[in-house]
């Protein structure tokens, strides 16, 4: 970020969330530590997304790590004997970092990850729940959990599979290795892979284009995406039908057509 924005209150200073323009920030501030999420930046996830969700001049939503070594190197292992030392602790930890990758997930607008250096473990899992993932050619992927004894649970390698495949998949896990980008671009873990340099202004660019099109248009879509992301018999399907019949109610879906006609960029307002 190179403009001041506004910043929202979150639970600590290591994780940011600040609006620019029609664009929410959120960072993982804590560079010293690769950028290591500790139990209170999982904490302040869910209240920057509610306020960002709350804002309707907030169309697009980027998350991205403090610094150019990391995206986010994972949990924060030094929180591990107090917050991780016993099956009350791990569940309790799970469910913080569960409602932190739902408000991702499950945020209305659309997501970018900007991922530059490492990405891993948790920050490979926080990168998987955006909606898009744009990485500089330097970043490094991976999921050490065989490295360190972890269990990870069914939903999260679910969504890994859903991207990759099974066969990436189980190469991810069973080797515990770190990936390169190129790999990760050809796996399709990454949407698009840029030189180091570009990779903020390609994302840049990239919630520009969607900051201009129809929000309910986007909002219809993303709710889609949140449905079928879920078991067969979850989905909201009604749900689906009639924010694309507010659609074409829109005084948007007008505004789309006239401005067609008229051979004019649309000026969309949520509406």
């Amino acid at each position: 970020m190179n403009q001041p924005g506004t910043t929202f209150p979150t639970l600590t200073e290591k994780l940011l969330a600040i609006k620019e323009g029609h664009i929410g920030w959120i960072i993982f501030n804590n560079p010293e530590k690769h950028n290591a999420v500790s139990m209170e930046m999982w904490q302040s996830v869910p209240m920057a997304f509610d306020a960002f969700n709350k804002d309707p001049d907030v169309r697009v939503v980027i998350l991205k790590g403090a610094g150019e070594k990391a995206f986010v190197s994972g949990a924060d292992i030094s929180q591990f004997k107090e917050r991780r030392s016993s099956a009350d602790a791990v569940a309790e930890y799970n469910r913080t970092s569960d409602f932190a990758a739902e408000a991702i997930r499950n945020c209305p607008k659309p997501t970018i990850a900007m991922i530059r250096g490492y990405c891993i473990g948790g920050g490979a899992a926080t990168a998987t729940n955006c909606d898009i993932r744009i990485a500089s050619d330097d970043s490094k992927f991976g999921v050490p959990a065989g490295k360190l004894g972890l269990g990870y649970r069914y939903p999260g390698v679910k969504r890994l599979t859903d991207l990759v495949g099974p066969q990436f998949t189980a190469e991810i896990f069973f080797t515990a290795r770190q990936f390169t980008a190129q790999e990760a671009l050809t796996m399709g873990l990454i949407n698009r892979m840029v030189p180091a340099a570009e990779l903020e202004k390609l994302t840049r660019e990239y919630a520009d284009t969607i900051g201009r099109n129809a929000p309910l248009t986007l909002a219809a879509i993303k709710r889609s995406l949140i449905e079928y992301a879920k078991d067969d018999d979850k989905r909201d399907l009604a749900a689906c039908d009639k924010m694309v019949n507010d659609c074409f109610a829109s005084e948007d879906y007008k505004e789309g057509q006239t401005a067609f006609m008229e051979k004019r960029k649309p000026v969309f307002k949520g509406r």
